[in-house]
């Protein structure tokens, strides 16, 4: 049995205290991860092996490791650093184990999760229901692998698919529980429907703007599925399918027309609650600055709408221009300014709704 890590303080339950003694999370980091490189300008990645000495305290600290960069590159490939996006990573196991728990999981139950990733989580599930009652989905069959290996090494022997998670797994339907260990702008019907009524559902819903949370929601017999968010700045990569498309060349941004005074500046967008209801205002809206003319503008940028807003500073206030078939900002500023008005209530006062028509996030007021 293994010695429980310091993160395991966060386990309020004796089933997943006795399924983190049981399960070596550094089984599942044999590949290695990467860490951040030390220096100015862009972030890069260098890799740290098992022959590290620093290698298995790491595996047990509550940090979550990226295992994957620029979706091919695993840490025994690089020699060096390497300066690409990370998409795979063994998620912060206080999270895993805080996620568990908020899934309610109880003997007999089968659960679908959707993003395998290293297998960690999957092992736990595995301890705390049995393997045949674990059904676990990855989009990229080479991390699906080497979390098949890690699982067998460990003893445990849950149904792993390769595919798309946000489609589910219809031929193991329906499951008591369902939970994503990645991001999604949307949740899936599909969940909805292989969800037995009763169920749960544990997702992360976030955007393309990064600010996110996790929602729990329950499946009515009506086919609908409503539940709260839980609140805790929860973060995990996006799925792939829902990653923004590139920006591709910016729009001309001079047009100056529409130029008028905003009582919001780009820095609302620095606080997390409310970037999350500009998100919902405009969930296809990517965030960037250029420096022009002696001036920093701050961007919103709809590649697929073909709108975009450009905000600077004028002196104590904001000036804004849009331009598009949509007003980016107009939206963001009516969302904003009404949740306000409400008191700006937290996210664990904000509803998620998810029908066959799609999905509605509101909130009540404080």
């Amino acid at each position: 049995m293994a010695q429980l890590p310091l993160w395991s303080g966060q386990l309020s339950t004796a089933p997943w205290r006795a399924a983190v003694e049981a399960v070596p999370r550094h089984e599942f980091l044999r590949g290695g991860f990467f860490e951040r490189a030390e220096g100015p300008g862009r972030t890069a990645w260098q890799p740290v092996l098992p022959d590290d000495p620093r290698w298995l305290g790491r595996c047990y600290a509550d940090e979550s490791l990226v295992t994957q960069i620029a979706g091919t590159i695993a840490p025994r490939d690089i020699r060096g650093e390497i300066l690409r996006e990370p998409t795979s990573s063994g998620t912060l196991p206080g999270l895993v184990v805080r996620m568990l728990e908020d899934l309610q999981v109880e003997d007999g139950h089968s659960v679908l999760e959707i993003g395998t990733g290293t297998g960690y989580s999957t092992g736990l599930l595995s301890h705390r229901i049995g393997g045949d009652s674990v059904t676990s989905v990855e989009v990229d069959p080479e991390v699906s692998t080497h979390a098949r290996v890690a699982l067998g090494h460990t003893g445990y022997v849950p149904l792993l698919v390769v595919g798309d998670g946000l489609a589910g797994h219809p031929d193991g339907a329906p499951y008591d529980r369902v939970i994503a260990t990645c991001g999604v702008t949307e949740l899936p019907y599909a969940w909805v429907e292989q969800t037995r009524p009763g169920g749960i559902i544990l997702a992360t819903l976030g955007g393309w703007l990064h600010s996110s949370e996790l929602a729990r929601l329950t499946v009515g017999e009506d086919g609908s599925a409503r539940g709260p968010l839980l609140d805790g700045h929860i973060s995990f990569m996006i799925a792939r399918p829902q990653l923004p498309p590139p920006l591709g060349l910016l729009p001309d941004l001079d047009d100056r027309d529409d130029e008028r005074a905003t009582p919001l500046g780009a820095d609302c967008l620095d606080d997390w609650n409310t970037r999350f209801v500009a998100q919902l205002a405009a969930p296809r809206a990517q965030r960037l600055s250029i420096d022009r003319d002696g001036r920093t503008e701050h961007l919103l940028v709809d590649v697929d709408a073909g709108a975009w807003v450009a905000l600077v500073r004028d002196g104590d206030g904001w000036t804004v221009r849009q331009g598009g078939p949509v007003g980016l900002w107009d939206d963001i500023e009516e969302a904003v300014t009404r949740w306000r008005a409400d008191g700006a209530p937290g996210p664990d006062r904000f509803e998620v709704t998810v029908t066959a028509a799609g999905q509605t996030v509101t909130w009540s007021r404080v």
